[in-house]
């Protein structure tokens, strides 16, 4: 590991919180590992929850369905997103299951040779994205499906407000679901609707799958105990003191009102760390640090509240910095906190109580254990 920026990724605590909500759910477990895993590297995290059970592996394009695939996962992949009609040989090819979503792509593919596409029938129940809405269309859909010899195994929807917990809304797209597939008298093999919040918190027997996302990592809107087990840290790279009046960073937006402990750190937007940061604090060595100044592409100065050493370790989020809160903190979701952690940051793992590191640096992964 060359960067002092590094994301740890316990894949054991993964591993259990997939246990633990298919204990609460009682379905298979397709796990969503759109955009790299959320940028916990899809290659590591599908070893974790295919060893807790999952059933299926879900992302949202051929691209990533073919990077799983050459990883040697030669097992369930659905794309949950849009597919184009030049690839379909591909997708037969290599069994990668595909979203039936609209009347467009379905006219330009129903001229080609179909025989042994695999496919889920997408449903818009009120989020307004992609799927099928008229149950018309959806019937004259699974005919046509069928008839050009595909294999129909799916059908779902994805709720808008599954972290709601009045559930009005998300009981309004179950009845619309449930009623569009009991009207279409087919025999789905997979029936999904629950994503990570609604597979804990909303309870019904009539689908048979949820997909898995960000439950995987801790997070959830119903107060059900699960582990946290990715974290982000950095080190102290400078510590330099400050007199009253001195101003820090681009645009000298920040002036010390005393005598002050400056420390840099070496983490920037580069690496994900957005800049609407300024303001937040980190975790240093029991301290909780403020974010001073306006961060850099590469580096970032907190206000230190006493003398710390070059090469002290950093938590950007963590056991003591919940990935919930500092979502909280800038307006928005864990999702895209953990999708913005850049490529440049190294990823270590847990396995089966070992450490491993990925060298992000290298073109090919390498992955090897951490000696010590």
């Amino acid at each position: 590991m060359y960067r002092n920026t590094y994301m740890e990724v316990n894949l054991d605590a993964i591993k259990e919180n997939v246990e633990i909500i298919q204990g609460i759910c009682k379905k298979r477990i397709i796990a969503v590992l759109k955009a790299d895993a959320y940028g916990c590297g899809d290659s590591h995290v599908a070893r974790a929850v295919l060893s807790a059970g999952a059933s299926m592996l879900a992302v949202s394009s051929l691209d990533e369905a073919l990077m799983l695939r050459n990883e040697g996962y030669e097992g369930k992949i659905l794309i949950l997103g849009a597919t184009n009609q030049e690839d379909i040989e591909i997708l037969i090819k290599e069994r990668i299951s595909v979203a039936a979503y609209s009347r467009a792509w379905l006219e330009a593919i129903k001229d080609k040779d179909l025989k042994g596409l695999m496919v889920h029938i997408k449903v818009d129940t009120g989020m307004n994205r992609i799927g099928y809405k008229d149950i018309d269309e959806i019937k004259e859909v699974l005919e046509t499906l069928i008839a050009k010899g595909c294999i129909v195994e799916g059908i779902f929807t994805h709720y808008a407000l599954a972290d709601d917990a009045s559930q009005v809304d998300t009981n309004r797209q179950f009845e619309a679901l449930k009623n569009i597939v009991e009207e279409l008298d087919y025999e789905f093999e997979w029936i999904h609707a629950d994503n990570s919040d609604a597979s804990v918190g909303f309870k019904e027997d009539f689908t048979n799958a949820v997909r898995l996302g960000i439950g995987m990592y801790g997070v959830n809107n119903y107060g059900i105990k699960l582990h946290y087990p990715i974290s982000m840290h950095t080190r102290i790279t400078m510590v330099k003191h400050i007199k009253k009046g001195e101003k820090v960073g681009y645009g000298l937006t920040y002036e010390a009102k005393e005598d002050e402990i400056i420390a840099t750190l070496a983490i920037g937007y580069a690496d994900g760390f957005v800049r609407a940061n300024q303001g937040r604090c980190v975790y240093i060595d029991g301290e909780y640090c403020e974010i001073v100044g306006r961060i850099c592409m590469d580096q970032t100065m907190v206000r230190l509240p006493r003398e710390m050493e070059v090469g002290t370790e950093v938590e950007i989020f963590g056991p003591n910095i919940h990935l919930e809160d500092m979502a909280k903190d800038l307006n928005t979701i864990p999702y895209e906190i953990i999708c913005l952690i850049s490529g440049r940051v190294t990823r270590t793992y847990i396995w089966e109580e070992k450490a491993l590191v990925e060298n992000a640096r290298l073109l090919k992964s390498e992955v090897t254990e951490v000696q010590g």
